[in-house]
């Protein structure tokens, strides 16, 4: 049982598991299997015997109920260190601040403070739900978990990417003679410098997200562990511990939303009318970074050309292809929503299906979450995840909703759905956040398109 703790709890101070306090006494450390409640001792297979044949009344617990133990001198050692002042222990607390405090905490940074308290008088009215408390825990490291999946799932978009977008720089090389080889590595290598400053800043977010996992573990261990309801002061200290950590937490996954990361290559198709001034094949780019800074709002769009493609499988069960939504892929394909088939489709580069998932009820608005993960409406009250795995398309998650949806959109992490009348603001694990627009009178079917 060994972990490490942030912000006052150090990846150098390990949590020790417990041990035997008759084989402690004679400075042999053995593991303890059972604990007496009565004697408030661990005792290790060897000590049982012994102590039952003395205490066979006594109330013993062994490790499939360790939540009836108390905590470990380590973890309680742990918990009650300032997180400033190591050698110091938390005595009081200062609610101007909200902050726990060793006495030299108090003297050197809240002389000024009018509500500082002693812990020992604060814990006493203190009604904690360490359940609950253990909960949110789980819950915040659930979080950090599908942060870290996806910035994981991202780094591999970025691999994928950076090797699609490389083909098409040496694909754009063979249009050109010998001479352009000067110009090809200067491009290259320009797209190893860019895809090594993505790499790194998406292997910092996985490298924080398991940090942070690590601290709220161990925080859940010392909760669950809190049965002695005597010990108010440390169940106190648990808990502002515990407050801190998911309030930290949130704070990170709110200031690091989940990007879609990619590259993007400007191919200069004059260069061969003018190579003797040109210092490389093109220019990649962080796709996010280029659409956030070159997208004009009020630039005005112009159809250029329109195509009609068949969409038609055997297995579809109407000749009347009604297509709601669509979106498309950084590899070029493009995903349907196909409402009177129920099915959501997948196109190829050259528009044929190429794989499908049949849907619950008629699908209607979709929109791109990552570059392999799409969001799609159902008719009814439901969004389906749709992930995108080696040419197939395959069904994730589904979150139900408390209204219709219709539209649907994703920006920097956060979901944004029609409801007919209404557009409501989520996040991605189907929780509401707020509404932020209602038409009784109108209706809002279309999907949210954000800059």
């Amino acid at each position: 049982m060994m972990a490490s703790l942030d912000s006052g709890l150090n990846s150098s101070d390990l949590v020790q598991d417990y041990f035997c306090g008759g084989c402690e006494s004679r400075n042999t450390y053995e593991s303890a299997e059972y604990f007496c409640a009565t004697c408030t001792k661990f005792l290790c297979r060897k000590c049982i015997d012994p102590h039952d044949q003395i205490y066979a009344n006594h109330s013993k617990y062994g490790r499939g109920e360790t939540n009836k133990w108390p905590l470990t001198k380590k973890m309680e050692e742990l918990l009650l260190k300032c997180n400033v002042h190591k050698e110091e222990k938390l005595k009081m607390i200062c609610q101007d601040h909200s902050q726990l405090c060793c006495t030299d905490c108090a003297f050197l940074n809240h002389r000024q403070c009018t509500n500082v308290a002693l812990i020992s008088e604060s814990a006493k009215n203190l009604s904690t739900d360490m359940q609950q408390l253990s909960n949110n825990l789980q819950t915040i490291v659930g979080e950090l978990n599908k942060f870290k999946s996806k910035q994981e799932a991202s780094i591999q978009s970025v691999e994928e990417s950076c090797n699609e977008k490389r083909q098409e720089i040496k694909d754009f090389r063979k249009k050109l003679n010998a001479a352009l080889d000067a110009l090809e590595n200067t491009s290259l290598k320009e797209l190893d410098e860019i895809r090594t400053t993505m790499l790194t800043s998406l292997k910092k977010d996985v490298d924080n997200c398991i940090q942070l996992g690590d601290d709220l573990k161990t925080l859940i261990e010392a909760v669950n562990g809190l049965c002695d309801k005597s010990k108010k002061e440390i169940e106190f200290i648990a808990s502002r511990k515990c407050v801190d950590k998911i309030q930290a937490s949130e704070s990170y996954l709110k200031k690091n939303p989940v990007k879609l990361q990619s590259f993007i290559f400007h191919a200069n198709i004059d260069i061969e009318q003018y190579l003797s001034k040109q210092s490389s094949l093109g220019k990649s780019v962080d796709s996010i970074h280029s659409l956030r800074h070159k997208m004009n709002p009020n630039q005005q769009l112009t159809v250029k050309r329109k195509s009609e493609y068949i969409v038609k499988m055997s297995s579809d069960t109407s000749q009347t292809f009604s297509i709601y939504g669509i979106c498309s892929t950084p590899s070029d394909q493009v995903i349907v929503a196909d409402y009177q088939n129920k099915k959501v489709k997948l196109l190829d580069q050259h528009y044929n299906v190429s794989s499908h998932c049949d849907m619950s009820s008629g699908p209607l608005g979709i929109c791109q979450i990552s570059s392999s993960e799409v969001a799609v409406t159902l008719a009814g009250n439901e969004v389906q995840f749709i992930s995108v795995s080696n040419g197939q398309l395959v069904s994730g998650r589904k979150i139900s909703l408390q209204h219709a949806a219709y539209g649907i959109a994703h920006h920097e992490g956060e979901l944004y759905i029609t409801s007919g009348t209404a557009l409501y603001h989520y996040n991605m694990t189907g929780t509401l956040v707020k509404k932020l627009f209602e038409n009784a009178r109108g209706y809002l079917r279309g999907t949210c398109i954000f800059n």
